[in-house]
């Protein structure tokens, strides 16, 4: 403002300088903001992304259980100033954590559980045996079970974790391939050697041989075919299932007892038969033809039995039970000469969930030892002494000992393997595969290789097997003698005492000669197909 309020030229002059500078200033300031924003664009659209993301998250999650409408004001949009891209870095730390949050978390696990410290198992010891010399052989002994209701509470919501392994797939094998050192059947496949030792070095995912090699899948075009009745069913079972089976009619089937209406309900009986026991089966009044069941068993034909030997086709089902029933989380397994007289939720809670582990299985009452259990099996007939000798010395090569003191806190090395109870996790399901592997390349005496192969596996990872006394499996399971026993048993009748003349009494006899009608002379057990026969070389290969 210039003298008399005239405005003079230089003035206007500075004044249009100034805007200018000011002008210029604000397009440089607007050109660095505009050239940070493109260094940190990529930045920008990375948050805004997880911003979504994480949105949707919570959406997918049910937090939000209708569709989300975003107010005009929180659409996303171009960002124009600093407060905005400020808010976003702000929020940097926030968007890490809910990241972090929704992380994929590892799957639960049952970590087992520990009765009240006033419970009265906790306080529970065994009594000792009943001092009766008359009766000097194995006997049941008390078990402290869990309520009924109190065994099903406790029922794992979660699987039992498997060390290292996490995926075990089988192997599918067509054409067999045939060359291999010794041992193996068209069932089983024809793993050699190498592949043996292989399947001892525990992976997170693993292949093995373990049954059914040929065929779609377990009980259709494999040797040891079933029913698509059948199969559908065996599906379905998703809990427990009690598994059994009688071939060559070799026992009777007897339905279990003391089992629960709840138990009745929701775990799976399955008896596997050959048709020979089937035909015997429908002239006993016991089995409804209609239904296919005797009792609570659901009896299931088996056609084209792998093995000529009745005792190693019952091998399939007792160690491969995880393959015939896919779907299914815990398995008992009962010999056909067994009755089950437990619930199977008690067992399973007393001898699994309680102790936390995920394979169980009773001790010998008497042999400890592989190579006494050997011989006691080659004095038995159990199978040709060649076979026997042939398998103790292959293992006796890779280390196997006699069982001492010294293998402490292992209990035994000789199972008495007609109980096996079972969670069907990864490294379990790998066991029992293994040990099939080796009944079906050794003979079918499955006590002589267990202990090598728990003791390999053992050596690799740390997990174990359970071995409980054999008098508490005599608890819950009672022992019936075989068919052909119990048929000699009913013929036999008592013969009528005759007493001799006075003058030939002698001083040495008895007095009571009654109890003569008592001694009985003992014959060898019959042998059974594959039994008759050495099916391995007496000598070991180089290879090995």
């Amino acid at each position: 403002m210039g003298f008399n309020g005239v405005v003079l030229p230089i003035q206007t002059i500075t004044a249009t300088r100034t805007k200018l500078s000011k002008m210029h200033k604000e397009k440089e300031h607007i050109v660095h903001w505009i050239f940070k924003f493109s260094r940190r664009r990529k930045k920008i659209l990375f948050l805004i992304s997880t911003l979504v993301f994480i949105r949707l998250l919570y959406v997918w999650r049910g937090e939000d259980g209708q569709d989300i409408e975003v107010p005009p004001s929180q659409h996303f949009s171009v960002i124009t100033n600093k407060e905005q891209i400020s808010d976003i870095q702000n929020n940097l730390s926030y968007v890490r954590k809910a990241v972090k949050a929704y992380r994929p978390r590892p799957p639960p696990y049952f970590h087992g559980y520990k009765l009240p410290q006033e419970h009265p198992c906790n306080r529970f010891t065994l009594p000792p045996p009943p001092a009766d010399k008359k009766r000097t052989g194995p006997r049941p002994c008390p078990v402290c079970y869990l309520p009924l209701e109190e065994a099903i509470a406790l029922i794992p919501s979660s699987p039992s974790f498997s060390p290292v392994l996490k995926n075990l797939t089988y192997i599918h094998e067509e054409p067999l391939n045939r060359k291999t050192e010794f041992g193996g059947s068209d069932f089983g496949g024809y793993p050699t050697l190498k592949q043996r030792r292989r399947s001892f070095n525990i992976k997170g995912s693993m292949s093995v041989h373990c049954g059914f090699v040929k065929g779609p899948e377990p009980g259709r075009g494999t040797g040891f075919d079933i029913d698509e009745t059948d199969l559908l069913e065996m599906k379905r079972c998703r809990g427990i299932v009690v598994a059994s089976t009688v071939f060559d009619a070799f026992d009777d089937v007897k339905s279990p007892s003391n089992i629960s209406k709840y138990s009745e309900q929701t775990v799976c009986f399955f008896m596997f038969v050959d048709e020979k026991t089937e035909s015997s089966l429908k002239r006993d009044k016991s089995f409804n033809s209609t239904t296919s069941k005797v009792g609570l068993w659901r009896v299931v034909v088996v056609h084209n039995l792998p093995y000529t030997d009745g005792r190693r086709n019952g091998k399939v089902p007792k160690l491969l039970v995880h393959r015939l029933f896919p779907n299914s989380r815990y398995s008992i397994w009962v010999d056909g000469k067994l009755d089950l007289v437990v619930d199977p939720h008690q067992i399973l809670e007393r001898f699994l969930w309680r102790e936390n582990v995920t394979f169980a299985i009773s001790r010998h009452y008497k042999r400890f030892d592989v190579f006494v259990e050997a011989e006691a099996n080659k004095a038995a007939g159990k199978y040709a002494n060649a076979s026997i000798d042939f398998q103790v010395n292959f293992y006796k090569n890779e280390g196997l000992t006699p069982y001492s003191p010294a293998k402490l806190p292992i209990t035994s090395d000789v199972p008495e393997g007609c109980v096996i109870l079972r969670e069907h996790v990864p490294i379990s399901n790998l066991f029992t595969c293994l040990w099939f592997n080796e009944v079906d390349r050794f003979t079918s005496r499955d006590q002589i290789s267990f202990s090598t192969v728990r003791d390999k596996i053992a050596a690799k990872i740390k997990w174990n097997v359970s071995m409980f006394l054999d008098c508490e499996r005599r608890n819950f399971v009672v022992q019936r003698y075989h068919r052909a026993d119990q048929e000699k048993l009913k013929k036999k009748q008592s013969p009528m005492a005759i007493l001799p003349p006075p003058a030939l009494i002698s001083s040495y006899l008895p007095r009571k000669l009654s109890n003569m009608s008592h001694v009985v002379s003992r014959t060898p057990p019959s042998r059974r197909g594959r039994d008759k026969q050495s099916t391995l070389p007496t000598r070991l290969p180089q290879t090995a």
